[in-house]
């Protein structure tokens, strides 16, 4: 149904308690309520609209994916997401009174939201995911990605009808896709039952699609990665997933981007960070050492008296900026690395020299 942002429909923050966000829901049911809006499409709607937000709102784990994926992470563009109303008017009897239980008009109202239905509705999104290397950050990468996902069928082009028959007129709604239904003194318009609002129903269905129009396909996908990634970035390939039924455009195919963790380099925006020990004689007394890179090896000079946990930075040895600009750096951590066995020369010197005074 809707794509305006949920909380914006309850007209809340989104950092709310589930408390707010019954409050919320609660105001706006009895706002747009049918019974104090007959003949008020407009109101029927924002009712609609506000049970949608409610249903995944006040579920914790459809709130934690919606606001990681938005409405995508829902089951895809035009999907919609799925929920039983009775669980909705159980909690607000004083509302709905006894009209929640099932087949009565509530449960026509919001058909379009449980039987996730309208065939004329953009395919479902589908998901995937690659993973990555640090150096593949650097340069950017592909990857070729095996899906099985709904395309229009072979056998019947897509429109459900097998070969030499085509749909007709549904009786039930002729042809409109909608019927009128009234209820005491409810009077809604509601999606058709027979046709799921198609206006029109297959009497002679395709025999390789069983009339949905659509037939299972094993398809390879390539992605593009661009340099400078993070990772959990989504990609998203339009009109990459399913398709839609009888010419409803396609769903999209989401791909999360995940970089596998090296034990080398630490990763802080474009930036990375490297740790190397260094003797006491390197950092007392100073000199060249050499650290890898994630390309090659870099000269880096340790300056006489240098301390344990100096940063130094080595400049455009990190990873680019996304969709181009200056690469970060690279930081490197020296640590001064104490031996655990020596020999009885090396005591003796090292007694000699705490003897002497070297400040």
């Amino acid at each position: 149904m809707t794509q305006r942002d949920y909380y914006e429909v309850l007209g809340l923050a989104r950092d709310v308690d589930a408390g707010a966000i019954k409050k919320a829901y609660r105001k706006l049911a009895l706002k747009y309520h049918p019974d104090r809006n007959q003949d008020d499409e407009k109101a029927a709607e924002r009712f609609k609209e506000a049970a949608e937000a409610y249903a995944v709102l006040s579920d914790p784990e459809k709130r934690r994916t919606f606001d990681q994926f938005g409405h995508a992470g829902l089951g895809g563009a035009g999907g919609g997401p799925h929920f039983n109303m009775e669980d909705i008017f159980s909690q607000f009897g004083d509302i709905f009174g006894g009209h929640g239980g099932g087949g009565g008009i509530f449960d026509n109202l919001f058909s379009g939201f449980n039987r996730g239905g309208n065939s004329q509705r953009q395919g479902r999104s589908l998901r995937a995911a690659v993973s990555i290397t640090l150096l593949e950050v650097l340069h950017g990468a592909k990857r070729t990605i095996a899906l099985s996902r709904n395309e229009s069928c072979g056998g019947c082009g897509g429109n459900g009808s097998a070969a030499g028959s085509q749909a007709e007129s549904c009786p039930t709604c002729r042809g409109r896709g909608q019927v009128h239904q009234q209820q005491g003194f409810f009077a809604v318009r509601t999606v058709c039952p027979s046709c799921q609002g198609e206006g029109s129903v297959i009497s002679n269905p395709c025999g390789l699609c069983a009339g949905s129009g659509l037939a299972e396909a094993r398809r390879e996908i390539e992605v593009k990665i661009p340099a400078g990634i993070d990772d959990g970035s989504q990609i998203r390939l339009g009109g990459e997933g399913d398709s839609g039924r009888k010419g409803a455009p396609a769903g999209d195919l989401f791909v999360e981007v995940r970089i596998k963790p090296q034990d080398t380099f630490h990763r802080d925006g474009n930036d990375l960070y490297f740790e190397v020990p260094i003797t006491f004689a390197t950092a007392a007394l100073g000199a060249r050492i050499t650290v890898p890179t994630l390309e090659k090896e870099a000269s880096l000079k340790i300056p006489a008296g240098t301390p344990t946990g100096k940063v130094f930075r080595l400049k455009g040895q990190g990873l680019p900026r996304l969709h181009g600009g200056r690469r970060g750096d690279q930081l490197v951590r020296v640590f001064i690395d104490i031996p655990t066995k020596l020999s009885s020369e090396q005591k003796k010197l090292i007694r000699k020299l705490s003897e002497l005074d070297y400040d």
